[in-house]
């Protein structure tokens, strides 16, 4: 008998027997428009209506210091534009296309930086959340049978828009209290609008949170400071996630396999999005941890970019890997998809990703 989203989601959380597996994909607004005007989406459609995802997600807090602070123009060409923002960061944004900010400089640098705007983040401030758009998208859920899940940045996502990475990697060397103040007040700061939040609008059904612990090759910081630094503050989500009965899925770009012992004992449920060119491998976890948390993602993008099909049928290799061997998982690449991808190809990976599944959920 099939399962509704709902219930497929929360089994493979908690990684359980499925009827088959659960899928996303998430391609850039650009990639939107391109597809939109190829007539294969309208541009104002729902994507998780489109391709009837088992999930929606909803909550994004503004995790800017000071929210009242109106950017400030300081350098703009015909490409580019070069702002100050609310956090005293210096970012230039490319304005023909989506892209990361280059990260120019930082107003704080150091523990008395922190200091001078710490005050931002120990009070409750509403205009953080939008518990409109999270009630309207969790009644939608509901009425839609899909799992609803609160998402956001927490705590090194939220540190390097403040102090960049240099500023905060270095800290976390030569001045670990201070990088630990930081990380347990966001923590405490994140936990008390999420209460607000609930109180107002409801609890949803698990927590989707973003931290990008690592490079090519690399985490950012060795397992003994991500358990002496980060591991608390993560800790203080999860518990508190965890006590409303909620799974907790964290994405992590760049190579985090080094980290993940820790982070799986600071709660997480699920690990997105294993990034292949980074130099993580979902069978290696697998066998690693596997009987400990669900998977997402580890489809090399490289290969929908390319619209090779032969290529993903040798990514999708590693998630038969996965399933034949009783393991939980959710379909998606190993990063968001780019204008490069045909919405041909995007078709082609999730018919084929649904195939390997029937052999095992039959």
């Amino acid at each position: 008998m099939a399962m509704t989203g709902y219930e497929r989601m929360k089994a493979t959380l908690e990684r359980k027997p499925v009827d088959r597996i659960s899928y996303k994909v998430s391609p850039w607004g650009d990639t939107w428009k391109r597809w939109a005007e190829e007539g294969h989406v309208k541009i104002d459609e729902d994507i998780v209506d489109h391709f009837d995802f088992d999930l929606r997600e909803s909550g994004w807090f503004n995790t800017t210091a000071d929210i009242d602070f109106e950017q400030v123009v300081l350098e703009e060409t015909e490409e580019t534009i070069l702002i100050l923002d609310g956090n005293g960061a210096k970012l230039r944004r490319h304005k023909l296309h989506d892209s990361t900010p280059e990260h120019v400089d930082f107003t704080v640098k150091d523990r008395s930086g922190w200091e001078d705007i710490k005050h931002f983040y120990t009070g409750i401030d509403k205009r953080r959340y939008n518990a409109a758009n999270y009630s309207e998208q969790k009644v939608k859920a509901k009425a839609e049978d899909r799992f609803f899940m609160w998402s956001g940045i927490v705590q090194f996502e939220i540190m390097h828009g403040i102090t960049g990475h240099e500023n905060m990697l270095m800290g976390m060397a030569l001045d670990p209290d201070w990088i630990k103040d930081m990380v347990m007040t966001l923590g405490h700061m994140i936990v008390n609008h999420l209460e607000e939040l609930f109180a107002e609008a409801g609890k949803p059904d698990g927590f989707f949170v973003y931290e990008d612990l690592g490079f090519k090759q690399r985490p950012f910081m060795s397992p003994d400071m991500y358990r002496e630094i980060m591991m608390p503050g993560h800790k203080l989500v999860c518990d508190y996630a965890h006590s409303l009965g909620c799974p907790v899925i964290m994405h992590s770009c760049g190579y985090v396999e080094p980290l993940l012992a820790g982070m799986i004992e600071s709660g997480i449920d699920c690990l997105q999005a294993m990034e292949v060119k980074a130099g993580m491998d979902m069978p290696t976890l697998y066998d690693k941890f596997g009987n400990q948390i669900a998977f997402y993602g580890n489809i090399d993008a490289r290969s929908l970019e390319a619209n090779d099909k032969t290529w993903i049928d040798k990514e999708l290799e590693k998630v038969d890997y996965v399933l034949k061997n009783g393991g939980s998982y959710i379909l998606h690449s190993d990063h968001t998809e780019s204008p490069m991808v045909d919405y041909q190809t995007e078709c082609y990976f999730l018919e084929r990703g649904l195939e390997i599944s029937k052999k095992y959920h039959g």
